[in-house]
């Protein structure tokens, strides 16, 4: 895989992405469908700077710690867990910090991603004290 030819998150995994890859953030509610707009996401963040930390991989999954600046110099610490298919990225989910809501230029790219209660990702109701 070229270094100018891949995408910033192909960077951050050290794999390439299926076309079809599905790309999950439950922090926003989004899912990103296709290697082409992922692509067109992150040519919105314009002067980020990350740095990976660690990969572990175990079979079929991918694990990435990694760090990134949006250019306020706070430091976000995230997670990105990729499933692979032929030693390309079909899904990736990216964990990162406290939920927002995803700005607007990014509706026509992505898609309601489905968060049910008793799902991966619970809603706050279904969260118990430890």
């Amino acid at each position: 895989m070229e270094s100018d030819a891949s995408t910033r998150l192909e960077r951050i995994l050290g794999v390439p992405l299926a076309e079809d890859v599905v790309r999950q953030w439950p922090q926003s509610g989004e899912l990103i469908r296709g290697r082409a707009r992922i692509a067109e996401v992150e040519s919105h963040f314009v002067g980020l700077r990350l740095a990976v930390g660690r990969r572990h991989a175990c079979r079929n999954m991918l694990v990435v710690e990694w760090s990134n600046d949006y250019g306020d110099g706070r430091v976000y610490r995230n997670v990105s867990i990729a499933e692979l298919r032929d030693g390309e990225a079909v899904r990736v989910t990216d964990y990162w910090g406290e939920p927002f809501t995803p700005p607007e230029w990014r509706q026509a790219l992505g898609e309601q991603l489905e968060m049910p209660a008793g799902g991966v990702w619970p809603t706050s109701d279904a969260l118990t004290v430890y």
